[in-house]
């Protein structure tokens, strides 16, 4: 089993994401990090946590060119059954990741993606961020532990499907390049997931694969997070068009502007009715409906802590929260639209 960690300058962050890994139950045979333009001192301390350090020469396409260059590096020396875990700098794995990940492969498994946990800070931003990581390792959990991303804070691969990948790029039945990881992706994780399905492959993310990663502490921060991501969810949909793998992916989509539209009108037509009639009282059904629409926020998050229950119940923090998240969606849609030029910027 080989860890490729790809950094620009994480000489803050690498020592422990090397540390996380030496803790595993299930220890790596080899540790690489592989160093993307670094100016600061992350080669040296990735040495001294005994990790090997592989330097990428002329990249200029990212994470996904640091990583295509530090693959073809190992892969060669790998047999088809042997694993390649990729793992973002700024996260620590719980100590069972590998243990459980390696466990969960099977002929039909092509890949095990963790579920990421925000670390602690940020103030309410960070609270909030936390929370819907919760919920979202909540709902993968209802799901049985299938992954909608294989997420790139941490994702282990079987050597042959990497392979399998590659030839699939260069036979021209899936796009994105010639390599691994697509050079034409915003979000590489979220097309490579794609990739996986393509060929065949489920791709699972089992709950004991934790992973604690960085929250965004400020918003202009946490927006270009968010639209990148947006973004390049949407630019790899309309890459790979309407298939038999796309199809539930173009159904959250669509699910996801529709509840944004309907969240828009909802509060336009509260603000309306209290400006024109005042407060309308409270109505048996709705109330019920909205006690068990309250219901659900507090239980998908109790396993974030008081706080957040806390918050849950005020409603209104979060409610400011999805109305960033929305507006995230309809910049994205519109530049999408618009065809306009969303750059990948390291924060």
């Amino acid at each position: 089993m080989v860890v490729l960690i790809p950094a620009h300058n994480e000489e803050d962050r690498i020592g422990a994401a090397i540390e996380g890994l030496y803790a595993q139950t299930w220890r790596p045979d080899l540790v690489v990090v592989v160093a993307d333009n670094c100016t600061d001192a992350t080669e040296e301390t990735a040495r001294g946590r005994g990790a090997e350090v592989f330097r990428t020469a002329g990249n200029t396409h990212k994470k996904a060119g640091a990583l295509n260059q530090a693959i073809a590096w190992v892969l060669p020396h790998l047999a088809d059954h042997d694993l390649v875990l990729v793992q973002d700098a700024d996260t620590v794995l719980e100590p069972d990741f590998v243990e459980t990940a390696t466990g969960t492969f099977n002929r039909k498994v092509g890949a095990v993606g963790g579920v990421f946990y925000g670390e602690q800070g940020g103030g309410l931003l960070g609270l909030l961020q936390r929370m819907e990581f919760h919920r979202y390792a909540w709902e993968i959990e209802r799901n049985g532990g299938k992954a909608s991303v294989l997420t790139g804070t941490g994702t282990m691969f079987r050597a042959r499907v990497l392979r399998e990948i590659r030839a699939a790029r260069r036979a021209g039945r899936i796009g994105g390049g010639d390599s691994y990881y697509s050079l034409a992706s915003l979000t590489e994780d979220d097309e490579i997931t794609k990739a996986v399905k393509t060929l065949g492959y489920r791709t699972m993310s089992p709950a004991e694969c934790a992973v604690t990663t960085e929250v965004m502490t400020t918003l202009p921060k946490l927006w270009h997070q968010r639209m990148r991501w947006q973004r390049g969810a949407l630019e790899n949909l309309r890459d790979y068009g309407w298939t038999r793998v796309t199809a539930r992916y173009f159904l959250q989509q669509f699910m996801m502007g529709f509840g944004a539209l309907s969240f828009a009108v909802y509060l336009a037509f509260m603000a309306l009715t209290l400006t024109t009639y005042g407060w309308p009282g409270l109505s048996p059904f709705w109330t019920a409906i909205g006690l068990i629409f309250l219901a659900e926020k507090v239980v998908s998050v109790r396993r974030a802590g008081p706080r957040a229950v806390v918050v849950a119940v005020l409603m209104v923090p979060e409610m400011l929260y999805d109305l960033f998240q929305h507006a995230v969606y309809f910049v994205s849609l519109w530049g999408l639209f618009r065809r306009s030029e969303e750059k990948w910027v390291a924060t």
